[in-house]
């Protein structure tokens, strides 16, 4: 059920199905010189919409925004606090809860370490508010990594590389321009770095090259197997 297409007597309606709720989080990103700002946002999007085809719960409107550390110089990068993104979904969990939710997954397609911090973060002080509230917080990577052990190419393939050009070629064709060279980010390790951009030029960690259609549409449906199976597990545990 995707909320911002649903009427309040739709909604009301699904109350009486589920009372879980998957939040879409993303990033408005640069993802090299071949994939769109949104990357991480159209991900989530369409993993939720997958799950939400397999069984009821409710898909809430996405976050297009988070926390870009690593990023934030490359053209396009637009990026929120840590205090932002954390009062953002605490106030966004709240206001699911006092509307019946009780089952939220937090899933972001946007994998920045801070940034999914933050969002643990939030989780815990929400679990520590609500009595009745169960939360999972679910890093897109993750699931990507666990589906494609025996697809992906590319060593340490993270960021515009293999995984997330063949999901966008497979999903969102027309917004894949070309590809980009291979390239690994070279951060010195521990020390912070004011120009961010001289470390990791090209934006891309992994190789976009081997980036297929066909590896795209077999994640998709692996990722949401797995998805599947945390949501089940999170709907057994009492809240």
């Amino acid at each position: 059920m995707i909320m911002e297409e649903m009427t309040m007597v739709d909604f009301a309606a699904g109350l009486q199905l589920t009372r879980t709720v998957i939040i879409p989080l993303g990033s408005t990103e640069q993802h090299g010189n071949h994939l769109p700002l949104a990357t991480d946002t159209l991900q989530a999007i369409d993993i939720a919409r997958v799950v939400a085809q397999r069984r009821p719960l409710f898909v809430a409107p996405p976050v297009h925004y988070g926390v870009c550390r690593s990023t934030a110089q490359h053209p396009g990068t637009i990026g929120i606090s840590t205090a932002a993104l954390k009062l953002l979904i605490t106030d966004l969990v709240s206001s699911l809860y006092a509307q019946g939710l009780r089952y939220v997954v937090l899933l972001s397609g946007h994998a920045g370490t801070t940034h999914m911090a933050t969002l643990v973060d939030a989780g815990e002080e929400l679990l520590g508010h609500f009595d009745d509230i169960q939360i999972a917080v679910i890093k897109e990577y993750d699931l990507a990594l666990a589906a494609g052990h025996s697809l992906l190419e590319t060593p340490g393939d993270s960021h515009a590389g293999e995984i997330e050009t063949s999901r966008l070629l497979h999903s969102h064709p027309d917004l894949v321009r070309g590809t980009s060279p291979a390239e690994y980010p070279s951060f010195p390790m521990g020390i912070l770095v004011r120009d961010k951009q001289k470390y990791w030029p090209g934006g891309v960690w992994g190789d976009p090259s081997k980036a297929r259609a066909a590896k795209g549409e077999l994640l998709q449906q692996r990722m949401a197997d797995k998805l599947c199976e945390v949501i089940a597990e999170l709907e057994r545990m009492e809240t």
